[in-house]
C-alpha cells in the first residue's frame, strides 16, 4: 500500500508537537465516540489506550488482544477524527522484530501515525521487562517499517521500569538510551510523577518525556515547567467511564434510583458530534 501525503503530513504535525516544557496533552480514547469527544475538546491529537480498546472488544489487557482487532479499532478512531492519532500497541501485537514491522505497516494502514510499544512481558515466570537487546531490535523494525513506508512514524517507546517495579531512575535513563539509538523518537516513562524522578528523568533523556498523570500526580502546567513533553492519561478515562456504568448499574438494580445518570451528555448532542463532518 502506499501512503498519501496526507498520513506524511500528519506524522509530521504529530511530531511537532512534542515539545519539552509545553507538552502535548492527550486523555487517551478507546473508540471512535470517545476519540471525537477528545478531538471536539481541543485535543491536539488522539492517542489510542490499550488497555481500553482491549477492553471494549471484551479482552483483558496485557498482550491478550489479536492484532486484526487492535487495528480494526485503531482504523476506526483515526477514521472519526480530523487530527493525527497515535496507536498504542502494547509490546507490538507480535513474538518478533519482523512481526512488530508488520504491526507498523497496519498502523500505517489504519491510518495513525505513532505507536507507543512497550518494553514489559506478560509471559508467566522470568522478568518483567524484556532483554534490552531484544526491545531495540523491535525498535529498530519499526522504525525501519516506518521509514520504508515514506511515513515518519512517531515511535514512542515506553519503559516499564516503575510501572513493573524493575528498576530506577539509572535503569530507566539505561534502556531509554538504548531504545532512542535504535530509532525511538521519544521515551514513556509511566508510574514516574514525583517531581524530583520526573526531572531527573527530562533531564536525563535525550528526547521527548511521556509522563502518564491522573489523580495525586502534578498538573499539567507543573510537568511542563519540568520539562514534559507529553502528558496521558493512560487507561484512566475508560476506567473513570466504567466505574460510572458499575454505579449507575448497581444503584439501578439496588436502590432503585437513578442518580448516577444525572450529568450525562445530551442525546441529541452526542448524536450531532457523531453527525458531524470534521
Amino acid at each position: 500500500m502506499t501512503h498519501d501525503t496526507t498520513l506524511r503530513d500528519r506524522a509530521v504535525s504529530f511530531r511537532a508537537l512534542h515539545v519539552p516544557g509545553r507538552p502535548l496533552v492527550l486523555p487517551n480514547a478507546w473508540d471512535a465516540v470517545s476519540a471525537r469527544l477528545v478531538a471536539d475538546a481541543g485535543a491536539a491529537a488522539v492517542a489510542t489506550t490499550s488497555a481500553g480498546v482491549a477492553w471494549e472488544l471484551g479482552a483483558p489487557d496485557g498482550d491478550r488482544l489479536e492484532r486484526a482487532r487492535a487495528l480494526g479499532a485503531v482504523a476506526a478512531i483515526a477514521g472519526a477524527v480530523g487530527v493525527p492519532v497515535s496507536a498504542d500497541v502494547e509490546s507490538g501485537y507480535a513474538a518478533d522484530a519482523a512481526g512488530v514491522a508488520d504491526t507498523v505497516r497496519a498502523v500505517l494502514a489504519a491510518g495513525a501515525v505513532g505507536i507507543n510499544i512497550e518494553d514489559a512481558r506478560y509471559e508467566p515466570g522470568g522478568s518483567p521487562l524484556r532483554p534490552v537487546a531484544e526491545q531495540a531490535e523491535r525498535i529498530a523494525a519499526a522504525r525501519a517499517a516506518a521509514d520504508a513506508a515514506g511515513v515518519p512514524l512517531f515511535v514512542n517507546a515506553r519503559v516499564d521500569t516503575f510501572l513493573r517495579g524493575a528498576g530506577g531512575v539509572d535503569a530507566t535513563l539505561e534502556r531509554a538510551a538504548a531504545f532512542l539509538a535504535a530509532g525511538a523518537d521519544g521515551i514513556f516513562v509511566p508510574g514516574a510523577v514525583d517531581p524530583g524522578t520526573v526531572k531527573l528523568l527530562v533531564d536525563g533523556v535525550d528526547g521527548p518525556l511521556n509522563v502518564m498523570a491522573g489523580p495525586g500526580a502534578p498538573p499539567v502546567a507543573d510537568l511542563a515547567a519540568l520539562g514534559v513533553a507529553r502528558v496521558s492519561t493512560g487507561a484512566g478515562v475508560a476506567q473513570a467511564a466504567h466505574a460510572l456504568v458499575r454505579r449507575a448499574a448497581r444503584e439501578l438494580l439496588g436502590a432503585g434510583t437513578y442518580d448516577a445518570l444525572a450529568g450525562g451528555l445530551d442525546y441529541g448532542e452526542l448524536n450531532e458530534l457523531l453527525g458531524r463532518r470534521f
